[in-house]
């Protein structure tokens, strides 16, 4: 049994000064069973669609005229499913995945945890060298606010034993992939509380997990150790989080910027 659910997404750029121009890409339009969707800009611009390599959709555009804050709002509405049973039948991973096997600067990873991942590996089908691998980020990383950046690798994050959502799963696509299986950061957002009431809007998160290649594509969430189902929307799908970042700009105009990010979920 699914959901269906009102997600809002809203971004606030101030600028120290006036801003000149502006240039964007925005991740923001989950990717399955979307009801409706629209991304609006502050100041009023011409917003642009494509998929990206990776399936995602992309809202981008330009803001050329000055400006002293830009406002992006991402509101959606979708319908999600329950959590998935994984299939017995497993196959081996077709050429194309070659690139989710490979490690990325956020996902590499020392040979001491490359030898833990073939050890949680051996002996098991995929689905249970996923779980074990899962279990082992779970139990080493702590989660933990503000412990690191957007810029922190997983071996970082193993080593200070603490991180968020975004390192545990670099981190478990890290290992999954050092043991031999095909793995995919995935990037969107959790609606925290399954007892909310109908039609209560409910302070959301932005979030990531992952999912591994089984004979299909399956996802785990290592950071809170639960099925991944109605809770969870996905948006946008890659190597690691340089291919899903929900903004990414430039702009010309004063150093100094400050942003606001708010989520809101409504379980409609």
């Amino acid at each position: 049994m699914g959901w269906r659910l009102r997600i809002s997404h809203v971004t606030r750029m101030e600028y120290d000064g006036e801003a000149h121009s502006s240039y964007n890409e925005v991740r923001m339009t989950p990717a399955h069973n979307v009801l409706s969707s629209r991304v609006v800009v502050r100041p009023a611009t011409t917003v642009q669609t494509y998929e990206d390599y990776w399936g995602t959709t992309v809202s981008a555009f330009d803001v050329t005229e000055p400006h002293r804050s830009l406002t992006i709002e991402a509101v959606s509405r979708v319908e999600t499913s329950g959590p998935r049973r994984p299939r017995m039948a497993v196959t081996e991973p077709d050429p194309s995945m070659y690139e989710l096997l490979r490690r990325t600067p956020m996902t590499a990873v020392n040979e001491e945890l490359v030898e833990l991942a073939r050890t949680q590996a051996s002996g098991r089908d995929p689905h249970e060298s996923a779980e074990a691998i899962c279990e082992v980020v779970a139990a080493r990383v702590a989660y933990m606010p503000g412990s690191t950046g957007v810029r922190t690798s997983a071996q970082e994050a193993w080593d200070l034993g603490q991180g968020v959502c975004q390192d545990m799963a670099h981190l478990t696509a890290a290992l999954l992939r050092a043991a031999g299986l095909p793995a995919r950061y995935v990037s969107g957002y959790l609606h925290p509380r399954p007892d909310a009431e109908i039609g209560e809007p409910v302070e959301g998160q932005s979030h990531a997990w992952v999912e591994y290649w089984a004979g299909e594509w399956l996802p785990l969430d290592p950071t809170n150790r639960s099925p991944v189902g109605e809770a969870h929307v996905v948006v946008a799908r890659g190597r690691d989080y340089s291919d899903v970042p929900p903004l990414k700009g430039v702009y010309q105009g004063p150093p100094e910027s400050h942003q606001e990010i708010t989520v809101t979920v409504t379980r409609l």
